[in-house]
């Protein structure tokens, strides 16, 4: 869902949906199938890994839809605390498990990796919280992917000519972030979960900058 948002804001969106698609990338390689933001494709492998008695493949589907909500919930609680700050707050949330998988792909234990990039993504999708609900989807693409027909179907029949386009945005941003963070994985591996750690600092930046002029006028 993509409700009625400024330009700037809409922007913040994709650069938030690609890092989205940068950290999957780097989870779904480091689990060998596994999404960190998808939890649909998650619910699927596990559904059929229990089907077929492949327990371990169901124990990992469940675990990291498990962490995802989790992450959900630690963002929405802490949103509602920081109030009108909370976008800026839940990035720093973000950032700081983020930085917690580098450590531990430093140190070796691949739980702990895909543990902290499992809440990120949960706790990323709280950054649009509105009355409880997230008023920009950012990870959840084949809604978007549905909007964005739905869209080109009233341009086509005399409605709205260019609504279609956020949701095309938003479907590129994470497609785009995918294809970025497959390949610096390829090259640096975990590591490049840095780039992740910079783009979320520098988002929840922004975010305060915007709360701050805000509150200037």
């Amino acid at each position: 869902m993509v409700v009625d948002v400024g330009r700037r804001t809409f922007v913040l969106a994709v650069l938030l949906a690609a890092l989205a698609g940068y950290v999957d990338a780097m989870g779904y390689i480091t689990l060998g199938g596994f999404f960190v933001s998808f939890m649909s494709g998650n619910s699927t492998r596990m559904a059929v890994g229990a089907v077929d008695g492949h327990w371990h493949v169901a124990a990992v589907g469940a675990a990291v839809i498990g962490l995802f909500v989790l992450g959900v919930v630690l963002g929405s609680v802490l949103g509602r605390i920081a109030r009108a700050r909370r976008r800026a707050v839940v990035m720093c949330l973000v950032a700081g498990l983020l930085v917690t998988a580098v450590a531990a792909s430093a140190i070796g234990p691949r739980q702990v990796v895909i543990a902290a990039l499992a809440l990120a993504m949960g706790a990323e999708n709280t950054v649009f919280e509105r009355t409880g609900e997230a008023s920009i989807s950012l990870t959840y693409m084949t809604g978007t992917l549905v909007k964005l027909g739905q869209r080109i179907a009233a341009a086509l029949t005399g409605g709205p000519r260019w609504e279609w386009v956020r949701f095309a945005g938003l479907w590129l941003g994470l497609v785009l972030g995918v294809v970025a963070g497959a390949a610096v994985h390829r090259g640096v591996g975990l590591a490049g979960l840095w780039v992740a750690v910079a783009l979320a600092l520098l988002l929840a930046v922004l975010f305060a900058r915007d709360r701050l002029s805000a509150a200037r006028t």
